[in-house]
This record gives C-alpha cells, sequence and structure tokens, in this order.
C-alpha cells in the first residue's frame, strides 16, 4: 500500500514536469508550501507522545520560535523605499486575518490533535478549500471555472472516501467527536483566512501581509497563555524545545511565506484546491513516523486527490490571470 502511494507521487510529479505551465513557480511554491504545512500534525503527535506538554503551550512555543523570523521580516519591509502605509482598515483586516488564520485555527487544530490520529485530522481539515471556494463564489462573485470545479468534485470525493475508511475504523466516544469538531472549527476558520489573504495580499504585500498576521497571531496566543497555564506548571526540556523549533520552522516560518507567495501568483482558489495534496502527505509521514495504519480507503482517496492537483496544474496552463 505505502508503494502505492510512493507510485502515485512519483507519476504526480512527472506529469507535472510534462505540462506547461503560465505560472510553473506560482503552483511549485505553492504545492511546497502545502506539504510543509503538512508535517505539523506530525511534529504535534510526536510531540503529545513524548512530553507532557498540552495543547496551549505547544501552540506558544511554536508561535515563540516563530517570532523573530516575523519581526525580522516587517523590519526588512519596514525599511524599504517607497513601501505605502497600509490605511486604517487594511491594518484591521490584517490583523483580523492573523487572528482567524494562525490564532483560531491553530488553537483548535492542536486541541483536536490530542483525539484523532494525524490522518483522520488532515482529512477533516482539508474541508476548507471548498468553504474557501464557496464563499469567494457566492460571496466575492468570483467566476468558478468548470475546470476548478471538476477538481473540487474529484477532491472532496478522494477526501470523502480516506474519511469512510478512517472512520470506520476509528474508536468512537466523546473525545473523538470533540477533536473531529474542533478540527472542523479549524478548517472554517481558516477558510476564513485563506479568502481574506487572497483579497489583501497583492494590495499589502505578500511578505509585509504574512508578516504582520503573524505578529498579530503571536500576541493573541501569548495572551491567551499567559491566562490560562502557570509559568511554574511548564516542564521545559530539549525534547520539547525541539519540537517547537522544527514546528516554528518547517510548519509554520517555511510554509506561511510560501503560501502568502503562491496566493500572490495563482490566486487563492487556485490554492485552495492544489493544497488539497496535503493528506497525501500526512498519511506517508503519519505511517513512518506514527505507525499508522494506511488502508484501501486511503489509497484511492489519494488517487483522486492527486487528479484534482494535476487538473489544477493543468488550470494555471490556459488561466493568464489569478481567480
Amino acid at each position: 500500500m505505502v508503494h502505492g502511494l510512493w507510485t502515485m507521487v512519483f507519476l504526480t510529479t512527472r506529469v507535472n514536469n510534462q505540462i506547461q505551465k503560465i505560472n510553473t513557480l506560482g503552483f511549485l511554491i505553492t504545492i511546497s508550501g502545502a506539504i510543509f504545512f503538512s508535517t505539523k500534525a506530525i511534529f504535534v503527535k510526536l510531540a503529545f507522545q513524548d512530553t507532557r506538554v498540552d495543547a496551549v503551550t505547544l501552540l506558544c512555543l511554536r508561535m515563540f520560535f516563530s517570532l523573530p523570523f516575523y519581526i525580522g521580516a516587517a523590519w526588512i519591509v519596514h525599511r524599504k523605499e517607497g513601501i505605502v502605509k497600509l490605511t486604517r482598515k487594511q491594518w484591521i483586516w490584517v490583523l483580523t486575518m492573523g487572528i482567524l488564520g494562525y490564532y483560531l485555527s491553530s488553537l483548535f487544530d492542536f486541541i483536536g490533535l490530542q483525539y484523532v490520529s494525524a490522518g483522520l485530522e488532515r482529512l477533516i481539515l482539508f474541508l476548507y478549500p471548498t468553504f474557501a471556494v464557496l464563499i469567494n463564489t457566492f460571496y466575492f462573485k468570483t467566476r468558478l471555472s468548470r475546470i476548478q470545479l471538476l477538481a473540487l468534485v474529484l477532491t472532496y470525493i478522494g477526501i470523502g472516501t480516506a474519511y469512510w475508511g478512517e472512520i470506520r475504523l476509528a474508536q468512537y466516544g466523546p473525545q473523538f467527536f470533540f477533536g473531529s469538531f474542533m478540527i472542523f472549527l479549524c478548517a472554517v476558520t481558516y477558510s476564513l483566512y485563506l479568502v481574506g489573504t487572497g483579497r489583501l495580499v497583492n494590495a499589502v504585500g505578500a511578505t509585509r501581509y504574512t508578516a504582520y498576521a503573524m505578529l498579530a497571531a503571536t500576541l493573541g496566543i501569548f495572551i491567551h497563555f499567559i491566562v490560562v497555564t502557570p509559568i511554574s506548571s511548564i516542564e521545559m526540556t530539549s525534547s520539547l524545545a525541539g519540537y517547537g523549533i522544527a514546528l516554528a520552522i518547517v510548519a509554520t516560518v517555511l510554509p506561511s511565506f510560501m503560501m502568502s507567495v503562491g496566493m500572490k501568483k495563482i490566486g487563492s482558489n487556485n490554492v485552495a484546491i492544489i493544497t488539497s495534496i496535503g493528506p497525501v502527505s500526512t498519511i506517508l509521514q503519519a505511517h513512518f513516523f506514527l505507525g499508522e495504519n494506511i488502508i484501501p480507503e486511503q489509497i484511492i482517496g489519494t488517487a483522486l486527490v492527486i487528479i484534482g492537483v494535476i487538473l489544477i496544474g493543468w488550470q494555471s496552463k490556459i488561466a493568464t490571470e489569478p481567480s
């Protein structure tokens, strides 16, 4: 089964290399960012297994080690000559998106990961492209192309198939359903962030937007941590610090900048669908690093998700403007 997943990933790479796309760089940056983001669930589950850390403390460590990078990025952007100052309305929206995308959604995600597997977390979380595309289509009146619609249908049939396989093997109970609900809330809040970012990133600038939004989220997380967690209760170890650093750099800093750049280059609708490659990456990583089983439904679902990603790669060939 693992060999089958690797084969599908290899074939996807071969097919995409043969497709001449208008914005190849945007596509590659986005898909790389999605894979980096998918490591988050693995690091979180390993931290819960190897340490006695709680969700809020781990989230705070993630943002603490991320903070210098975003302060540096904000400082570099601020020193650039000719940079246009943000309006009061833009400031409000950037800070709001930061709270939604990297404070609330991350908090819901970390809490949920205490009760569900990494594979199931990623499958529930990947409802967010549907929410994002629907918000763009029905609220902002963005045109949904036939290719995007077909890719969405295939992607979510695939995710639904894999989800059914996970749910069939899961141990039901109040904590399981609570964890699933927390991941669902994460998907909702992240979809709002995704749509807002697609609307703001061109006007604000990808680096500046990401830095400011992450700084707002970090402030929210720190305040939350101070309110609910006694400092004396933290048992800081080298292992816990290592997980915090890995979460910060690999699963937060690098992919957050990549996704903002991707949205600027190819549009939020395409980013929302391309990032559906995340479950593939998470399933493979969960199998090798967490010992989670790969089941037939996951392989079928993964194949459909990859087809959806290939369609979006082809879509960028015929799209002259970001959606």
